[in-house]
């Protein structure tokens, strides 16, 4: 079968979660002896197989919605050409991997060409209706939480289904002396999108003084962002923060083939987003290599990181936060075994699997 994925910021080792479930969704397809194509608007950031650059649309990097709308005024020629490549390639079923960044609210297919809509965030405005108005053959979302949020926002979620986000590499736990090393003496390591909601500043802002262990984080700037110049100034915020600490320091953005490798030589990772996540694939790459995961009990987390690692209430601030991490990892036994379980945790989110779930929804 042929098989397309259109996501306009798409880029080979974008720092976000969307881009890189997607390319993993796609390698996974592969894998089953499938061919797929990605649709993109991104300019030069890499190569890789079947990789379509459209011509009909012009963003900037970083781009935000109102930049994307607004080269989508006059959406004529991106349906044109995107209906014109689905037909060239012959493909089979397309998947819109976002209601606006994916086209899905134009949703130009050609007749007979399978519909698939992937939600990575709850919306419930004109283009969440208008993507559905297509009526795509199914809607899936990454997780159970997204998919109970869109139910309790009021929207018919009969035909939903959960393909949770795979991991583009399979898990690889740290030895166990290695491990223990870290255990004394690791960092605590955090790697995420420079944006606003992921609480970073916040979390630095709380360091207790008395925190004893180096504090690395590698914020990434990605092709999109919510208004103009918002990376650069979560960027400088955390940076300025960091350096009234004597733990913290800013380490340079990671291309996501490192973050796993990053997370793997550090003793405790923190997720402290102070909105849901509706999935954590951050967290996922942690958990993959046996780092626990310090995070806020919140959106999808819990769920995926079960005993894996310490949580408090968001309401409990990441002061609270601090101290749990700091209590956890001054419990050798609760530590091991939050290691150990950390890896079984997410040993089921194969690219395999994932695009196994996926390609049943419109078999």
């Amino acid at each position: 079968m042929n098989i397309a994925f259109v996501l306009l910021t798409y880029g080979v080792n974008e720092p976000a979660g969307i881009e890189r479930s997607i390319g993993a969704l796609a390698h996974g397809c592969r894998a089953l002896g499938h061919r797929c194509l990605i649709l993109t608007a991104a300019s030069a950031r890499g190569d890789q197989e079947d990789l379509v650059r459209l011509a009909s649309v012009r963003l900037p990097r970083p781009a935000t919605e109102e930049d994307l709308l607004h080269a989508l005024a006059a959406p004529t020629g991106v349906r044109a050409e995107v209906s014109a490549v689905l037909e060239r390639e012959r493909v089979d079923l397309v998947c819109w991997a976002d209601v606006s960044w994916g086209l899905g609210y134009l949703a130009p297919a050609p007749a007979g060409v399978r519909s698939v809509l992937r939600v990575g965030v709850l919306r419930t405005d004109e283009f969440m209706d208008r993507a559905l108005a297509h009526r795509p053959d199914a809607v899936f979302t990454c997780s159970p939480f997204l998919t109970g949020q869109a139910r309790d926002a009021g929207l018919d979620t009969t035909g939903w289904y959960d393909v949770p986000d795979p991991l583009a590499s399979p898990p690889a736990p740290v030895p166990t002396p290695e491990r223990e090393r870290l255990c004394r003496e690791g960092p605590v390591r955090i790697a995420a999108r420079a944006e606003p909601h992921k609480g970073i500043a916040e979390l630095i802002d709380a360091v207790p003084d008395s925190f004893d262990r180096p504090v690395e984080i590698a914020l990434a700037p990605a092709a999109f962002e919510y208004w103009p110049g918002m990376q650069e100034q979560v960027i400088a915020h955390c940076r300025e923060r960091a350096a009234r600490t004597h733990q913290v320091r800013l380490v340079p953005a990671l291309p996501w083939e490192d973050v796993q490798p990053f997370f793997a030589r550090a003793a405790l990772s923190v997720n402290c987003s102070t909105s849901p996540e509706t999935f954590g694939l951050a967290a996922a790459e942690s958990l993959s290599v046996g780092t626990p995961v310090a995070h806020y009990a919140l959106g999808h987390l819990p769920a995926l990181i079960g005993p894996a690692g310490p949580s408090v209430p968001l309401s409990c601030g990441p002061a609270r936060l601090w101290e749990a991490a700091e209590a956890f990892l001054g419990d050798h036994d609760l530590y091991h075994q939050a290691s150990l379980a950390a890896v079984e945790r997410v040993a089921h989110l194969t690219p395999a699997a994932s695009a196994r779930r996926f390609l049943s929804l419109t078999s």
